[in-house]
């Protein structure tokens, strides 16, 4: 058991530790919240569909479920259903779970709850993932031909690289405490991808946001009946306490 979950580690890096090449802790990004924007959770459920489910599930998502972010029965048949052919069935990955496992070592992790589960001392697990999945790159030392400075020596490739285009990270050497130490310092991009580095910063965040409502697609309506509740309790304190000095006035 104890393989299997560092197989899963090593070859997929969806961990909270983030370390930079050089030994030094990375700050995680914050990623933008976008968990109430209709239009980034439907282009992150395209990108999820398109770059995330052939190799990973979200068992616990079915498709139909995405009507809740404003897609239609027939948008999602026509546009996301490429693993199924039942609107009402689980996102299942493409790839073969045999396969997977002799390739990887192990199954690549169901990503239903990734966003919940990869919250850690550098902030949310959004924050997390939107680090992650933009400091990809090129290192041809690694079997993949890439790397991570969210997860140095990750096994797992870069599946948004033609969005992204290469870049390699730029460092300077600092001495701190009587050492030499290498201090990421930013990006320098070597051929360019289909979209702007802000492009697919905003891609990346729609993908993230979408990560974050599968993980719990009711949590906006909980946040709003929330907020109504402490509403009604605020104005039954204040009835109650007045009510209260009204009973007793005549008493004491």
């Amino acid at each position: 058991m104890k393989k299997i979950l560092l197989s899963l580690m090593l070859a997929f890096g969806l961990v909270a530790g983030v370390q930079a090449s050089g030994g030094d802790s990375i700050a995680w990004d914050k990623a933008p919240n976008k968990t109430n924007d209709l239009g980034a959770l439907q282009n992150g459920a395209k990108l999820f569909v398109n770059y995330c489910l052939n190799c990973h599930s979200a068992a616990f998502m079915r498709f139909n479920r995405l009507k809740d972010i404003g897609l239609t029965e027939q948008q999602i048949k026509d546009n996301l259903l490429f693993t199924t052919e039942k609107v009402g069935e689980t996102m299942k990955a493409a790839i073969d779970p045999r396969q997977a496992k002799d390739w990887f070592g192990a199954n690549p992790p169901d990503l239903t709850v990734i966003a919940r589960s990869r919250a850690g001392h550098g902030g949310s697990g959004a924050d997390y993932l939107y680090t992650y999945l933009r400091t990809y790159y090129r290192d041809e030392t690694k079997a993949t031909g890439w790397n991570n400075l969210a997860f140095p020596n990750v096994g797992m490739p870069h599946v948004l690289w033609e969005l992204q285009g290469d870049r390699r990270p730029v460092f300077e050497t600092r001495s701190e405490h009587g050492h030499d130490v290498s201090v990421f310092k930013g990006w320098q991009q070597v051929s360019p991808g289909t979209m702007s580095p802000l492009q697919y910063d905003q891609a990346v965040a729609d993908l993230v946001a979408y990560l974050q409502w599968m993980g719990e697609p009711a949590q906006n309506d909980r946040v709003r009946i929330g907020v109504w509740v402490l509403l009604f309790l605020v104005v039954f304190t204040i009835i109650a306490w007045r009510l209260n000095a009204s009973f007793w006035k005549d008493i004491r």
